[in-house]
């Protein structure tokens, strides 16, 4: 079978239609309304957005007050997983800390995180960074920072961070061929 060529002729034995008498966008356009302050997701205050009055669903300030507390904990979480286990209880703590952010995510999606939730999330993200962890296996620090990234990301995608830690790669490559 050929991908490129039609099997049969279309055919259109039909005249042109007649749209003379017909009154296009006769009925007047919706009234705009303002955004409410409350609205979920409406960070900048979108002059744009269209909602009445957010009235959250019951389970839906427990969640995002459930979220704040998470995150509000989770510096103070991954310094003590440190100090008990050191580098590994930093990877541990970072596939934790993704199950947290892909719920974080789930709950922006839905339209049910509100403002404080996300102000909480940036700020959670900044203060791990500025955690003083001795982290010699760069491979942890590439996987903690790329956490962060993916939440910073969904948050605020349009922002770029220079905050990250720097990679401490050998840059004397040249050793590595020679006995010592």
């Amino acid at each position: 079978m050929d991908l490129y060529h039609k099997e049969a002729d279309t055919v259109d034995w039909g005249g042109e239609a007649d749209y003379s008498g017909y009154e296009w966008f006769k009925d007047p356009p919706p009234p705009r309304q303002e955004a409410s302050a409350y609205s979920p997701l409406c960070f900048d205050g979108d002059a744009d957005a269209t909602t009445d009055n957010y009235v959250p669903q019951p389970g839906v300030i427990e969640q995002n007050e459930a979220f704040d507390f998470a995150l509000k904990s989770a510096p103070n979480v991954l310094y003590a997983r440190f100090k008990q286990f050191g580098q590994l209880g930093v990877l541990a703590w970072c596939s934790e800390f993704s199950e947290l952010i892909d719920a974080l995510k789930l709950l922006g999606v839905d339209g049910n995180m509100f403002v404080s939730t996300r102000t909480q999330a940036l700020k959670t993200c900044e203060e791990i960074l500025r955690l003083k962890l001795d982290i010699e296996m760069q491979i942890i620090v590439m996987y903690l920072s790329s956490q962060i990234a993916r939440l910073r990301r969904f948050l605020d995608s349009d922002r770029q961070w220079d905050d990250y830690p720097k990679p401490q790669f050998p840059l004397d490559y040249m050793d590595f061929g020679r006995e010592r």
